[in-house]
């Protein structure tokens, strides 16, 4: 009976681009009168995923149901951040039937997972299953996340590499933790891609998973949600590059936010971030944008030189249009070049 009281819980992971805020936002527009609650957990200094998940607008999940926590990877500070996140949930009216974690892109789920064992934690909520959301179109090129050519040069020309590369591990350990794995981006495959991109996932996986094909983070919420799987109970035969490692650090990546005023046409931003991700190691960019004579918000999302934009919702009567971006990418980023091109 005490399992059956508990709040499931279902942990959305995967690097950097792999559409796991799409694929929530898609869940969240579906779920059907389900009251969800979603934790985010951000890379950087602005709340853009949450932002994007609020833009849902849908009663099943209100803005107030969404917990934002921004101060470092989840992973690191499950006791200062997790705990208070999940007290303040799980005392909401009307109570929450199901809480979703959107983890960083360089988190690792094991820890994570490990903490569901905290009796402050142990008999309220319990680990439905484990989501890793794949680049497929990334994996299909040979690479885990796009434009990393650099890396992949690196590691062709020294082998030793292969075990030592950060990025590679925080991938395998991610997928070492899945339930169910979701290869996106399956609309940007012909045949050969989607073959090489499931024998990439398949090769990474320690045991029988499955694996689900998907455009746009279009999974069918019933099909991940209510896996019932009880992560926490088998976590600890899930065996990651980190396992012997009490701590863990993201010294390989670099991360800030850039302030835009208003721009005049989107598709020359979009030119300038495609620009910065072949010339500098930028791995990601979001975030929003005024656009001059525009009433909505411009919602701007970049894997690599992949840019797409779109009008997500108006911009509100209060609010100041003032547009910024995260962006992320390997250690010893350009700031101030990066910086003064997307300012413009």
């Amino acid at each position: 009976m005490t399992s059956l009281a508990r709040i499931p819980c279902t942990i959305v992971t995967g690097f950097l681009g792999s559409g796991k805020t799409t694929l929530i936002r898609h869940v969240l527009a579906n779920a059907n009168g389900r009251r969800l609650a979603v934790i985010v957990n951000e890379f950087g200094d602005v709340g853009i995923d949450g932002e994007i998940l609020k833009g849902c607008g849908d009663a099943s999940c209100p803005e107030e149901n969404i917990v934002e926590l921004a101060n470092g990877c989840l992973c690191c500070t499950v006791a200062d951040e997790f705990v208070p996140a999940l007290d303040a949930i799980l005392a909401m009216e009307p109570a929450v039937e199901h809480i979703v974690i959107e983890t960083s892109g360089l988190a690792l789920p094991k820890p994570l997972v490990q903490a569901f064992h905290w009796p402050a934690i142990k008999s309220r909520v319990t680990v439905d299953g484990v989501v890793a959301v794949v680049d497929g179109a990334a994996l299909a090129d040979g690479q885990v996340s796009a434009d990393l050519e650099a890396l992949s040069q690196q590691r062709a020309a020294d082998d030793a590499l292969d075990h030592d590369d950060p990025i590679e591990e925080v991938f395998e350990d991610q997928i070492a933790c899945a339930d169910l794995v979701v290869l996106n981006k399956r609309d940007l495959l012909d045949a050969g891609g989607l073959e090489r991109a499931m024998a990439a996932v398949t090769g990474a996986l320690p045991r029988a998973v499955a694996i689900v094909t998907v455009a746009d983070g279009k999974v069918d919420p019933i099909a991940l949600l209510g896996l019932g799987v009880g992560t926490e109970n088998d976590i600890e035969n899930r065996m990651t590059h980190h396992d012997t490692e009490l701590d863990h650090d993201h010294d390989d990546f670099d991360s800030f936010v850039v302030p835009l005023a208003e721009i005049g046409d989107p598709d020359t931003i979009s030119t300038r971030i495609a620009e910065l991700a072949k010339s500098h190691n930028v791995l990601r960019v979001k975030g929003f944008a005024a656009v001059t004579g525009k009433p909505m918000r411009l919602l701007i999302q970049a894997v690599g030189p992949r840019v797409s934009h779109y009008y997500d919702r108006p911009w509100a009567a209060s609010e100041d249009r003032q547009g910024s971006v995260v962006v992320i990418g390997l250690k010893g980023l350009d700031r101030e070049a990066v910086t003064k091109s997307l300012a413009g």
